[in-house]
């Protein structure tokens, strides 16, 4: 995927910070909903914002947890929303998959992008095929990354 990035978005979260463990809430041993996320230093034209949620230290290759497109431009994703088009993660659910590590601790990256375009994605969309689509329409990216270790 070639990046025209010509900013970094800040992404954090008030329920934790960059590489401190994400609650138990926000997992499959809690309530399984997303955290809030906010994200500043949004690039003005900005048309539409993309999220990928994934596991790089996955025993089987990455696992995406969470993918999404065409969300609203705005400073917040509110905890236990899908403000946009959720396409298909891991388990193949269009839907948010909390952190659930079968051993040790694992590291969960929360992958913003600030795009120039809204996405015209079939259902079915996985994580491949959104990069695809982003390619040359990215302006600004952005991570916040929390570590989780099962019970």
């Amino acid at each position: 995927m070639s990046l025209a990035v010509t900013s970094t978005l800040n992404v954090k979260s008030p329920a934790f910070s960059t590489n401190e463990y994400i609650p138990a809430k926000y997992t499959c041993d809690g309530a399984n909903i997303n955290p809030s996320l906010t994200i500043e230093n949004i690039p003005k034209n900005t048309v539409s914002l993309a999220l990928v949620m994934e596991d790089p230290d996955a025993p089987y290759g990455t696992f995406d947890h969470w993918i999404m497109w065409n969300i609203p431009v705005t400073n917040t994703i509110e905890e236990d929303s899908a403000p946009g088009v959720q396409g298909k993660n891991s388990e193949n659910k269009h839907a948010y998959s909390g952190p659930c590590p079968p051993s040790g601790v694992h590291h969960y990256h929360f992958r913003l992008f600030a795009l120039n375009c809204k996405l015209n994605l079939p259902n079915g969309t996985d994580k491949k095929m959104l990069l695809k689509a982003m390619d040359n329409h990215v302006l600004a990216h952005g991570e916040l990354v929390g570590l989780y270790k099962g019970k």
